[in-house]
C-alpha cells in the first residue's frame, strides 16, 4: 500500500508491524528526496531522520507528549507524519508550509525552531509546568546538527541536570551541521561508550547509548525504555546524514540544502544561465582572500558558516586564520574583540538573522570598548524560503542604537569590496558592513580597490534637471531604485541620492537635501521601524523639516516564506510596486 495515502497522524502508525514500519521508512525517505530534488529544501538532515522520526512517534503519544525538533530543518518527515504529507509539496513555497516547525501550522510543532540550540530550554520549561500540574505528559527535544555544542544547549544541559524535570534529550549524533562539527565536544562524543561517565553524567543528566539511529527495532526498544523513566536523561543516537541516497551521504556538505537535482542519481541541476553574476558570498570569499593575502594581520571567523559566508576555501588555504568556532554566536563576536584588542583586525562572517544571537556582545564587548571588528553580515534583507526565522531585516534598526559602531551597506560589489578594503586599512571603532545572498550586480567578479570616505552619501543619474522629489537610498534596493526612476512616467521630478553609510549619515547632503527639497522618499531593505529612513527623521526635523517624507521598507510583520521577488512585492519593495509608488508621488 501507499502509506502517504494512509498515515494522517502518527496514532495510524501504532497499529503497524516492524516490517510495515521499514517499509515506511523507505517511503518517507523517497518521498523527501522527490519534493526537495524539484522544490528544493534542506535534505541531509531530514533523511538522516527517517527511522528517529517514525520510532518517536510510534512509541510517545504526540502531540500530548511534546516533541521538539532541533534544530528545525531536521523535521520534514515529522511534518509528513503529522497529517502534512499530502502538502508536503508546498513546502517552504509561498502560501505553503514552512521549511521549518511553527507553533501556528500544526498541534505536533510543539515549538518553532528555525534558529538551533533552543529546544533543551525550552523542553524543560514545558516539563517544569507540566511537573507542577501533575500531568504524566513526555517531553523529548530532539537535538542535532551540531546543535549541542551551542552555549545555550549547554545552558539548558546544566540546568536540566539539576532538576527533577522528566525531559528526554535525543542527541542525534551524525557529526555534521552544515560543515562538519568542530571543537572539543566532538571528540568527546565520538568516544562515548555505554557506562563510562561523560558531560551528561557530570551534568546530573542518566546517559544511554549509543545506540543505531537506523535500526528501527533497536530504536524503538530504546525509546520504549526511556519512556518509562522519568527525570533529566539523554539518548544519544548515532546516525548518517543523507542516509538513503548515496551522493548526500558522500558529500554531506552540499547535500544540506543541494538545490534542484536527480532524484534518482543525486546529480545536481547544472545551473544554465551563463554571465550570471557571482553571488555575494563568492564575491565576499574571494575579496577576503585577496586582503588576507595584502594583510596578515587579518583574521576571519564564522560561527559553523564556512560554506555558506564563501570562506569554505580560504579556510583551507589559511587554516590558522579562520575559525569555524560551531554554532556559538556569542564566542564568535567575543572572540573578535579579543583579536582585536591585540592589534588584530577580525573580520565576524556572519549572517544577519544569526548576529541577532550575539546582541549583548556587539554591546558590552566590542562597542562600548571601541575594538575594530568587522561585521560581514551576510543574508541581509529579504531571503526567500527560509523565511521568518531567517529575515534580515533587522540589523540596521537593532545596530543603528548603538554608540561608536559604523554601519554601511553597499550598493552592489564594488562598493562591497571597496568598504572591506577600507575597514581593513584602520579603524578606531567597530563597522557593520551588510550585503544579500542573491546575485551581484555585475558578472565580472574582480574590481580593483579603492579607499571609500566614510559617511558620504553620494547623488546619482542626471544632475543637470531640476527635480522635486529627492529618493534616499541606502544598500542593494539602490540600483532597483534607479530603475524604478528611469521607468516612471516623470524621471526628471526625482533627485536620487545613495548612502553607503548609515552610521554615519552625511550630514551635508542631507542639509542639501532638507533645504531643497518638500518631499523625501526613502527606501531600503529592512525594517522601517527603525531602520534607515526613521534615523533621518531627527536630523531633517532639526533642519526644516520636509512637508512630506515616505518610508519604503519591510512594515512591523514578520515575513513568511517565498522568493525573495514574493516577499519584495508583498512589501511593495519590487520593481513595479517602486514604479507605482513615484508615480502616485508626483
Amino acid at each position: 500500500m501507499s502509506f502517504s495515502q494512509h498515515i494522517k497522524s502518527p496514532d495510524d502508525l501504532k497499529a503497524l508491524s516492524m516490517e510495515e514500519l521499514g517499509a515506511l521508512a523507505q517511503e518517507l525517505r523517497s518521498s523527501i528526496i522527490e519534493a526537495v530534488s524539484t522544490k528544493e529544501g534542506h535534505l541531509g538532515a531530514s533523511l538522516g531522520v527517517v527511522e528517529l522520526t517514525i520510532a518517536l512517534h510510534t512509541v510517545f503519544d504526540t502531540p500530548k507528549d511534546t516533541l521538539i525538533w532541533d534544530v528545525g530543518h531536521q523535521a520534514y518527515g515529522h511534518k509528513m507524519l503529522t497529517g502534512r504529507w499530502a502538502e508536503f509539496s508546498t513546502n517552504r513555497q509561498w502560501d505553503g508550509l514552512s521549511g521549518f516547525p511553527v507553533r501556528a501550522e500544526s498541534v505536533y510543532d510543539a515549538f518553532g525552531t528555525g534558529h538551533s540550540s533552543t529546544a533543551i530550554s525550552a523542553a524543560l520549561g514545558m516539563a517544569l509546568v507540566d511537573g507542577q500540574k501533575r500531568n504524566n505528559h513526555k517531553h523529548i527535544a530532539v537535538v542535532g546538527d551540531a546543535a549541542l555544542c551551542s552555549g545555550m544547549a549547554l545552558e539548558g544541559l546544566n540546568h536540566a541536570g539539576a532538576t527533577q524535570a522528566d525531559l528526554l534529550i535525543v542527541f542525534n549524533d551524525n557529526a555534521m551541521g552544515i560543515d562538519p562539527s568542530v571543537g572539543g565536544l566532538k571528540e568527546h562524543f565520538s568516544s562515548l561508550t555505554p557506562g563510562t561517565p561523560n558531560l551528561f553524567t557530570a551534568m546530573g543528566l542518566a546517559y544511554e547509548g549509543p545506540v543505531d539511529g537506523h535500526h528501527l527495532p533497536e530504536l524503538i526498544a530504546a525509546l520504549k525504555a526511556q519512556k518509562k523513566r522519568v527525570g533529566p536523561r539523554v539518548l544519544h543516537v548515532k546516525t548518517v546524514k543523507g542516509k538513503g541516497l548515496a551522493a548526500a551521504e558522500r558529500d554531506q556538505v552540499t547535500y544540506h540544502a543541494p538545490g534542484k537535482f536527480d532524484k534518482d542519481t543525486g546529480v545536481l541541476s547544472p545551473n544554465t544561465a551563463s554571465g550570471t553574476p557571482p553571488k555575494y558570498p563568492e564575491v565576499f570569499g574571494a575579496t577576503l582572500a585577496e586582503l588576507m593575502r595584502m594583510n596578515p594581520k587579518i583574521w576571519a571567523i564564522t560561527p559553523a558558516m564556512p560554506s555558506g559566508s564563501g570562506l569554505k576555501t580560504l579556510m583551507e588555504l589559511m587554516p590558522d586564520r579562520v575559525i569555524d568556532v560551531g554554532i556559538a554566536e556569542q564566542h564568535a563576536v567575543t572572540l573578535a574583540a579579543g583579536i582585536a584588542a591585540q592589534g588584530g583586525v577580525p573580520i565576524c562572517c556572519i549572517y544577519s538573522t544569526f548576529l541577532q544571537r550575539g546582541y549583548d556582545q556587539i554591546i558590552h564587548d566590542v562597542a562600548l570598548q571601541k575594538l575594530p571588528v568587522i561585521f560581514a553580515i551576510d543574508r541581509a534583507g529579504l531571503v526567500g524560503a527560509d523565511g521568518a526565522t531567517h529575515q534580515g531585516v533587522f540589523d540596521l534598526a537593532f545596530l543603528g542604537c548603538i554608540p561608536d559602531l559604523w554601519i554601511a551597506a553597499p550598493q552592489d560589489e564594488i562598493e562591497l569590496r571597496n568598504l572591506l578594503y577600507t575597514a581593513q586599512k584602520g579603524l578606531d571603532r567597530p563597522m557593520a558592513i551588510r550585503y544579500p545572498r542573491g546575485n551581484a550586480r555585475y558578472p565580472a567578479q574582480y574590481h580593483p580597490f579603492a579607499l571609500m570616505d566614510i559617511g558620504r552619501a553620494t547623488r546619482l543619474g542626471n544632475q543637470e534637471k531640476q527635480p522635486k522629489i529627492a529618493v534616499l537610498t541606502t544598500g542593494v534596493i539602490t540600483a532597483e531604485m534607479e530603475k524604478a526612476i528611469e521607468q516612471c512616467a516623470q524621471p526628471d521630478a526625482f533627485a536620487h541620492y545613495h548612502f553607503p553609510f548609515v552610521k554615519p549619515l552625511d550630514k551635508d547632503a542631507l542639509s542639501e537635501i532638507s533645504r531643497r527639497f518638500d518631499q523625501i522618499i526613502t527606501a531600503e531593505e529592512g525594517c522601517i521601524s527603525g531602520g534607515f529612513g526613521a534615523s533621518l527623521v531627527p536630523f531633517l526635523i532639526e533642519n526644516s523639516r520636509p512637508k512630506s517624507i515616505k518610508h519604503l521598507g519591510v512594515p512591523d510583520r514578520f515575513i513568511p516564506h517565498g522568493t525573495p521577488d514574493q516577499q519584495k512585492a508583498s512589501v511593495g519593495l519590487d520593481l513595479n510596486h517602486l514604479i507605482k509608488t513615484l508615480n502616485e508621488c508626483v
